[in-house]
């Protein structure tokens, strides 16, 4: 379908969490362009509730429960739309408890969120938290938003890349075990993803093409050529070594104390990070709350924030929405850039 607005499609999360909360928080304070809209998808009694327990607005232009509905709401331009499901029984809800119930609602309006975008009622996908345990829960075989939304969409390369204040942060390997995420970094694997990040790199405008990207070493000072660990030798070097033949410009590895912050000063594109803490550690230290995730080599640009469902705060309207204004910020403009270019 036309449309003349652009939409992003926002799944609620886990509604025991902090997700509802940042949503109704961001959606006022997102300076978002007057030709971006949102439909956010949930359950309208969990943000009835939330609004009222914790003196918020559910400020939503129109409330849709179908297609039919929602095809009407983008008629009219709606800008704040409610694509609400009936998943959450309120007389068995409460924040902060982990539950089958909350997991599978939160699911559910991520498998909407991605249905939409294919069905062309929105154009990317902005995401608060999820429980891994409610997910287990529900029986939901993935443990994150980036294997739902790959497993949702057929996506099999889907890659995560953190943004923090300029600081733009790949990763070769994610929920590993520290002992697995060492075993994971060989020579094939670590081409691969070099090759990977340098092709989303080199085809966005986000990225500064006349600096090398840069990979971080595994080992303390890099392994000191062998005195502390080998796979520098082995695996690292060699990668990189490749990776220069086949014509990309990479540089490493660069010790991990240093190769985060000379990133962030403006010397790299962006920095691989070896495994999933080192990364995380550097952008959450230079700001927790505006740190985000960008999944790149799905159909649909997806932006995250990148912290936890807070069950702890969740429903005490103690939660920082910094980082969902950011996601939405973020996806507005990375979406309005690819349709000016078009």
């Amino acid at each position: 379908m036309k449309k003349t607005v652009l939409y992003l499609a926002v799944p609620f999360g886990d509604p025991a969490g902090i997700g509802p909360e940042i949503i109704l928080k961001a959606l006022r304070r997102a300076a978002l362009d007057e030709q971006v809209g949102v439909v956010v998808i949930g359950d309208k009694p969990v943000f009835s509730k939330v609004a009222s327990d914790l003196g918020l607005v559910a400020d939503f232009d129109s409330v849709v429960s179908d297609d039919s509905g929602l095809e009407r709401a983008l008629a009219a331009n709606s800008r704040r739309i409610l694509y609400t499901q009936n998943v959450v029984d309120m007389n068995h809800f409460s924040y902060g408890t982990i539950s089958a119930m909350c997991g599978r609602a939160a699911y559910l309006s991520a498998e909407t969120a991605v249905r939409l975008v294919g069905q062309g009622y929105a154009d990317a996908i902005v995401t608060p938290p999820l429980h891994k345990e409610a997910l287990k829960a529900a029986r939901i075989e993935h443990i994150g938003y980036t294997e739902i939304l790959s497993a949702l969409s057929g996506s099999a390369s889907a890659v995560t890349m953190f943004d923090t204040l300029g600081l733009k942060i790949f990763f070769h390997s994610r929920h590993l075990s520290l002992r697995k995420a060492c075993d994971a970094v060989t020579k094939e694997s670590l081409l691969n993803t070099i090759e990977t990040c340098d092709a989303i790199t080199k085809n966005h405008a986000a990225f500064d093409q006349s600096l090398s990207l840069a990979v971080a070493g595994l080992n303390p000072h890099c392994g000191e050529h062998g005195l502390f660990g080998d796979e520098e030798l082995t695996s690292v070097e060699p990668a990189i070594a490749e990776a220069r033949a086949r014509g990309i410009d990479v540089v490493g590895p660069i010790g991990a104390d240093s190769v985060f912050y000379q990133t962030r000063m403006g010397k790299y594109r962006a920095v691989i990070s070896l495994y999933h803490d080192q990364g995380h550690i550097a952008a959450k230290t230079l700001d927790f709350h505006q740190t985000i995730s960008i999944t790149w080599n799905l159909p649909f640009l997806r932006t995250s924030v990148d912290h936890g469902t807070a069950f702890d705060i969740a429903g005490k309207g103690l939660a920082d929405e910094t980082g969902m204004v950011r996601a939405l910020e973020t996806a507005a403009s990375y979406e309005l850039a690819k349709r000016g270019a078009e």
